[in-house]
């Protein structure tokens, strides 16, 4: 990637768009500044003919260890209005592609709320989430109350906002947020080996498949369903169903090709 970042770092590994935030010395403190790099590589990638499955990490010892408080120490509630803070937050739900989230050390406040956003998330033995904005008198503001709460349910996630308590992995792992918890140093391998699999299947339907998943959080039942239905047969239109179908016949590997 052409692009030069000053938070984060990027690169192109066998199909997988990586992101690396790159603040190690202040535990990768979320900055807006970062924000928008993150967004615009999100999105970067999402265009790529060469990538197909996105990737974020943190580079040190935590994935993110919340926003940076300095930044907003001296911020009003008109101030942030006219910033309009959390716009960029919200072109993330917006990447068509899959995003696996490889976390370590600390995950919290805005850090988590990153974490939240991707689509799988493998964690490291040693990780621990949480948020603690209740502790500076505010809350969560990039999602936070809203995706823990669909993931966890709401009597367990207030539990975590009201104490601004941290939740260890295995906890995590139990209450859906992690997919996978690995030890710390094989952690970007066995993220980028689960990476290459997602690679390997069709496109088209990996980002059809999500956009219905996505459907699901705000759909009634048969709403969803129906939506659900529609990208099923938009599928039969593409190339790679003629493809997979026939190799799945002829008992070979396919070859997809994103059409």
């Amino acid at each position: 990637m052409d692009k030069q970042y000053q938070y984060i770092e990027t690169e192109v590994k066998d199909s997988i768009g990586i992101i690396r935030l790159n603040r190690p010395k202040v535990l990768n403190a979320i900055n807006r500044q970062m924000v928008t790099e993150i967004v615009t590589a999100y999105e970067y990638f999402d265009k790529s003919d060469k990538v197909k499955v996105l990737m974020i990490t943190g580079n040190g010892r935590a994935f993110a260890a919340g926003a940076d408080i300095d930044e907003m120490t001296n911020d009003d509630a008109i101030s942030l209005e006219i910033l309009n803070q959390f716009v960029e937050w919200d072109r993330i739900l917006t990447i068509k592609k899959p995003i696996i989230g490889a976390v370590h050390g600390y995950v919290l406040g805005g850090g988590f709320e990153l974490a939240l956003t991707c689509d799988l998330l493998f964690a490291a033995d040693n990780t621990k989430f949480g948020f603690p904005e209740v502790n500076l008198g505010v809350m969560p503001g990039a999602g936070g109350t809203q995706i823990l709460t669909r993931i966890i349910g709401k009597t367990r996630a207030l539990e975590w906002l009201f104490t601004g308590e941290m939740m260890d992995v295995q906890e995590a792992k139990q209450s859906g947020i992690v997919n996978r918890i690995v030890p710390e140093q094989l952690l970007l391998e066995e993220t980028e080996k689960f990476a290459k699999v997602i690679a390997s299947k069709p496109p088209l339907s990996i980002r059809l498949i999500k956009d219905a998943a996505k459907k699901a959080l705000d759909y009634s039942l048969y709403e969803g369903m129906q939506y659900e239905r529609k990208n099923f047969y938009l599928l039969f239109a593409s190339e790679d169903q003629k493809e997979g179908m026939k190799a799945f016949q002829e008992k070979r590997p396919p070859n997809f090709t994103g059409k």
